[in-house]
């Protein structure tokens, strides 16, 4: 493979361990994946203060009050008339796809959820997955990573589909595919199945054969 740039993203379902696949993908391939580190750095461009990315991270439109609100923050980029009249939800979405495609513009990477896929849309060199898992593999991911909640495996599974239902509604909203759907992803995997370690296999091959031609 060489220096051949890349990009691999990855959707997921919450619980699913998707973080820990992408991180362990990046790892193997020597670069690095992205996720919580793209609000920090969208919210660095953008002039927003990052707690407000914190908040509309993957969440679906929030109520108008709070975006009249939260608006009040002063934004040193993004100075267009058009930008300005936009819902707060709309600006935090631009920012982040602008730093997603800058990020992949840059260097060779992983980049998890926050609608990667359809930010790069454009882009030859993408390579898109979704991870899913069965309610027994999540809740006990969930448990397992989240101590402090104090979550037994029923309210581990309802909180997993509350936030599957939040991300799918987020990605929805934002673009113009359906959240999980395998067509809109050149490979699913079951993380349930085939584990956080065969995960990894599955896409660093994936990566292998996708690029193949290009030798």
């Amino acid at each position: 493979m060489g220096d051949q740039h890349f990009v691999i993203t990855i959707g997921r379902e919450f619980g699913s361990a998707g973080y820990n696949i992408g991180t362990a993908v990046a790892d193997e391939l020597g670069v690095k994946c992205y996720d919580k580190e793209l609000l920090t750095h969208a919210a660095k461009e953008s002039g927003f203060c990052e707690e407000i990315f914190e908040h509309q991270d993957e969440k679906p439109t929030n109520s108008f009050l709070y975006s009249l609100v939260m608006d009040t923050y002063s934004i040193s980029g993004y100075s267009s008339a058009p930008f300005l009249d936009m819902p707060l939800n709309h600006k935090v979405f631009l920012a982040q796809f602008d730093a997603i495609k800058a990020i992949a513009e840059r260097e060779s990477c992983v980049i998890v959820g926050r609608c990667a896929d359809y930010a790069l849309a454009d882009r030859e060199d993408c390579i898109n997955v979704f991870v899913h898992a069965d309610d027994e593999f999540k809740s006990k991911h969930i448990m397992e990573r989240f101590p402090e909640l104090n979550l037994n495996e029923q309210k581990a599974i309802d909180l997993c589909r509350k936030k599957d239902k939040q991300r799918s509604s987020y990605y929805n909203y934002y673009t113009s595919k359906k959240w999980g759907e395998a067509r809109g992803y050149h490979m699913t995997l079951d993380s349930g199945k085939l584990g956080i370690e065969g995960c990894a296999k599955m896409i660093i091959r994936l990566k292998e054969q996708f690029f193949e031609g290009s030798k």
